[in-house]
Parts: C-alpha cells; sequence; structure tokens
C-alpha cells in the first residue's frame, strides 16, 4: 500500500471525523523491517516511527538519527523493567506505561536525568488475562499516583481484543482520557486506524501497510 496511500487516508479520515488536518500523528511501525525499507519512507520525508524493542531500536536508530534530522521514535512494545534505562534515552515517548513498577522506574529516572519521555498508559480494555495495561476499573487510580510522582502522562493507548470490533474500544479510551483531562490517544493499527480516527486517535500506529509484511525470522 505505501505511505502515500496511507498518509492519504489518514487526512481523509480528518476530514470525515471533522478534524482539523494534521491532527493526527502517524507512526510508521519499523519493527523488524529491512533497512531499505525504512530509509525509504525517511528519505520520503516521514520523520516518526514506532519500534517494540528496545536493543532493536538502539541498534539501528541512533545512526538514522544523524542522517536524518528531526526523526522521533516511540517506544510502543512492552517495556522491561530492567531496559527503562536504555529506553528513556532512545526515545521521545513511551506508549506502555503498564504496571506501577514501571512507573516507579521512570520515576526514578526522570528525576535523575532532569527529564522524561512523554508517556501514554496502557489500558487492557478487553480485560484479556494474557496482555499487558492497566485494568479500566484501576486506570484512574493508575493516572492519579503516576502524576503524584510527576510522571509526563500525556494520554492512554490500547490494543483491541484481535476479532472484537474495535470500536466500543476506542470509544472507551477516549471516555477515559477525556476523564483524566488527558490530551492524548494512541489508539488504531493498519487494519481499523480510520475507526480509531473517527473515535478521537491522535496517534495511529501503522506498519504493514506501510512497509510491507514482516519477517521475523531476520530480527537481530
Amino acid at each position: 500500500m505505501g505511505l502515500d496511500e496511507i498518509t492519504r487516508r489518514v487526512a481523509a479520515a480528518e476530514s470525515a471525523a471533522g478534524r482539523a488536518p494534521g491532527s493526527v500523528q502517524l507512526i510508521a511501525v519499523s519493527k523488524v523491517q529491512p533497512a531499505e525499507r525504512v530509509e525509504a519512507v525517511l528519505r520520503a520525508g516521514h520523520r516518526l516511527f514506532g519500534e517494540n524493542y528496545v536493543q532493536e531500536a538502539a541498534g539501528k536508530w541512533p545512526a538514522w538519527r544523524a542522517d536524518f534530522p528531526g526523526v522521533a521514535v516511540h517506544m510502543i512494545g512492552p517495556l522491561q523493567t530492567n531496559k527503562a534505562k536504555l529506553a528513556v534515552e532512545l526515545f521521545e515517548a513511551i506508549h506502555t506505561l503498564d504496571r506501577p513498577s514501571l512507573a516507579t522506574k521512570l520515576a526514578s529516572l526522570a528525576q535523575a536525568r532532569g527529564a522524561s519521555p512523554d508517556l501514554f498508559v496502557q489500558v487492557n480494555t478487553g480485560e484479556e488475562p494474557q496482555k499487558a495495561g492497566v485494568l479500566p476499573a484501576d486506570l484512574d487510580a493508575f493516572v492519579a499516583e503516576a502524576r503524584r510522582m510527576d510522571l509526563p502522562v500525556i494520554g492512554l493507548m490500547c490494543i483491541p481484543p484481535e476479532g472484537e470490533d474495535a470500536a466500543p474500544h476506542f470509544a472507551m479510551l477516549a471516555e477515559m482520557a477525556a476523564r483524566n483531562g488527558l490530551v492524548s490517544l494512541s489508539m488504531g493499527m493498519s487494519a481499523d486506524f480510520e475507526a480509531a480516527i473517527a473515535a478521537g486517535a491522535t496517534h495511529v500506529r501503522v506498519g504493514s501497510a506501510i512497509f510491507g509484511a514482516r519477517d521475523y525470522a531476520v530480527r537481530g
């Protein structure tokens, strides 16, 4: 499909939802993609990317940042507490704050560094036992505690259950964000980003529709 087509569809979805042009940020999910595909998107002018693995990002983005000014990289995969120190140095935002121990670690790092990436709280809207994320019933208290730690929580993130209609999950996330005074919503992927934009997404995470199918066998 490619970057141009996805960019066009994001703009059309913004317009259809009565959203201002450019109100949705397209995160090109570059995890486990060959370097030549990522570089083609960089050369096309795109500057916002998403990665799932700290070590993978550490191995490739410092050089690309040097070659392509203005690049921003967001962490959108599960973050192990022992990788948090490297993550806060690598990423402009982390979309997967999902548990108290990680909040405590990030707060400690922020105090030591005097700075922190922007943070999204991941919400397990489907209450799936195998999936990370704060349960909806615990979300308000978790956000309040993160704020007491002076963490820069700017929004919420969700990954709806596979095979379910995503729209109710997007609506739930938008309501929880509004209730907590959060302005950013990271929701919507290749198959459902237009529905997410209709529900108020500010960040959509699109990978294979931009880059092509991934080959996980080549992951380093």
